[in-house]
């Protein structure tokens, strides 16, 4: 793991994002850990979110793409601020786009929230996590209903690392294989246990949970 990778584990579990207990997830699975990115509420929390976010993207698909688009709701602040750190940090001059649930009749018409989307546009798309790539499903047909626009990737907060809803791969592997983009996670589930293990911040009992949780649900990332 790259240093800020570390740094943002202990940021997600500092900011209260990341827990561990029993949770039931919107698939219906019942996990030993839950990420909220909505629990990023302070000016410094969403600042520190936007720079591992440029960071993490820089390195994966690095800085040629014009767009970053977070899904309705919890994408759109993560484009903001992603957006901002990009330049912050390096330099880059991208837009932000996101979606409404539903379009606008009036005023500032339309679905999209931001910038225009315009042919050649190449876009990335910012998530907190994917689990089933339900959302991908819903997000890709808006972008290209937009404006004849290349997905570059898509980035999320953290991959963990289960099957989707193939049953076969995980849900980042069955977004790149049915998009044909590359998606990619800050850190994964096994970057979050390994680290915390070795900060002494995961007991026997959370570990055991974990584990049993993968053998039931778990596949690797290629």
């Amino acid at each position: 793991m790259e240093s800020y990778q570390r740094a943002f584990i202990d940021f997600m579990v500092e900011s209260d994002v990341l827990k561990f207990g029993d949770f039931t997830l919107k698939s219906g699975r019942k996990s030993p850990f839950f990420m909220n990115s909505g629990a990023y509420v302070t000016g410094l929390q969403l600042k520190r979110l936007g720079q591992y976010y440029a960071q993490a993207a820089n390195e994966a698909f690095g800085l040629d793409f014009d767009v970053v688009f977070g899904p309705a709701y919890k994408g759109i602040p993560l484009s903001v601020v992603t957006a901002i750190a990009l330049e912050d940090l390096y330099g880059a001059q991208v837009r932000y786009c996101s979606n409404r649930k539903e379009a606008k009749d009036h005023g500032d018409a339309g679905i999209l929230l931001g910038s225009d989307l315009h042919d050649g546009d190449r876009v990335l798309i910012v998530e907190d996590v994917t689990t089933s790539g339900k959302s991908i499903e819903e997000t890709y047909p808006i972008l290209k209903a937009a404006a004849d626009v290349e997905v570059v990737g898509l980035m999320v907060s953290l991959n963990r690392e289960e099957v989707g809803r193939g049953g076969k791969m995980a849900a980042l592997s069955e977004v790149s294989e049915t998009y044909g983009f590359p998606a990619r996670a800050i850190v994964t589930m096994t970057d979050v246990v390994e680290h915390l293990s070795e900060r002494g911040l995961l007991d026997e009992a959370q570990r055991t949970a974990i584990d049993a949780y993968y053998q039931q649900y778990g596949v690797k990332q290629p």
